[in-house]
């Protein structure tokens, strides 16, 4: 993917905008492990002017990585996880949105994005709709699905943000039901699995989801030896605005204004033209 710096044209100077990041790095089975590197990533995140991190689907920790049940990973857990992510916001002064495992009351706990302001206060919780069973793999075989009626759209810095999780990116209708909902900028953390085709798939549906919406789109992926990194974020043209490969632990920030969203819909109004 080629990334395009955008000048200052395509950024605010003016209006409604905010300094978007991606963190990107290989979780592991330790949330106390995976939390020091998030601290981390969020320093230099801050230092980059950062208002929103968001990192990616397994960031609380990695299911493969585990040893034992998940059930009982995920009992002490995601309470950790979340309220250190909580400090951690509140230290910096910076929002986080970023994914784990949350306990459902069953033996198959929620893959759970978590979204705290930059008071460390918890804004809300969207729980996964489509899970993974797709390419010889059962995520519901130890997950259980969100209720699909979740509409998850925040307010940060004056602009509507929609959620969504790595498989979810499949389905255009969650995407557009975000956008029906105001959604200006999508957040998508993922832990993208490694397959033939996969990055060239990964890469189309962030684009097509950005253009066929023409709202910003915001990627986290993890980077590990089964997953393909590629953390992303795309102007509501698709166009690439910052980009990762597969780096081991990486950070990339930009603007994300509506002043762009209003010039791409000037002369490619979709949404207005639509028929349904």
């Amino acid at each position: 993917m080629i990334v395009v710096r955008v000048e200052d044209k395509h950024t605010a100077t003016k209006g409604i905008a905010m300094k978007v990041s991606v963190g990107q790095f290989a979780p592991t089975g330790s949330v106390t492990e995976n939390l020091e590197t998030i601290q981390g990533l969020v320093a230099k995140a801050k230092a980059e002017g950062a208002e929103l991190v968001l990192f990616p689907e397994e960031a609380m920790l990695a299911v493969s990585k585990i040893s034992g049940p998940l059930t009982a990973a995920v009992e002490g857990g995601w309470s950790t996880f979340v309220q250190q992510l909580s400090f951690i916001a509140a230290e910096n002064g910076v929002a986080i949105v970023a994914g784990g495992y949350e306990q459902s009351g069953e033996d198959r706990p929620y893959n759970t994005l978590v979204v705290l302001d930059a008071e460390g206060t918890i804004r809300g919780t969207y729980r996964k709709i489509h899970l993974y069973d797709a390419f010889s793999y059962q995520e519901s075989k130890s997950i259980k699905a969100g209720d699909v009626d979740q509409v998850p759209i925040f307010e940060f810095g004056g602009l509507k943000v929609g959620v969504l999780t790595c498989y979810d990116l499949r389905f255009p209708e969650v995407a557009r039901r975000l956008v029906n909902e105001g959604a200006e900028l999508l957040l998508v953390p993922a832990a993208w699995f490694k397959g033939e085709h996969k990055i060239e798939h990964w890469e189309t549906l962030l684009r097509a989801r950005a253009i066929e919406n023409t709202v910003w789109v915001a990627a986290a992926g993890t980077s590990s030896a089964h997953t393909i990194g590629h953390s992303a974020i795309l102007d509501p043209m698709g166009v690439p605005i910052e980009y990762l490969g597969d780096d081991a632990e990486a950070v990339v920030t930009t603007d994300v204004s509506r002043r762009r969203i209003d010039e791409v819909r000037e002369f490619l109004p979709v949404l207005v033209n639509r028929r349904l």
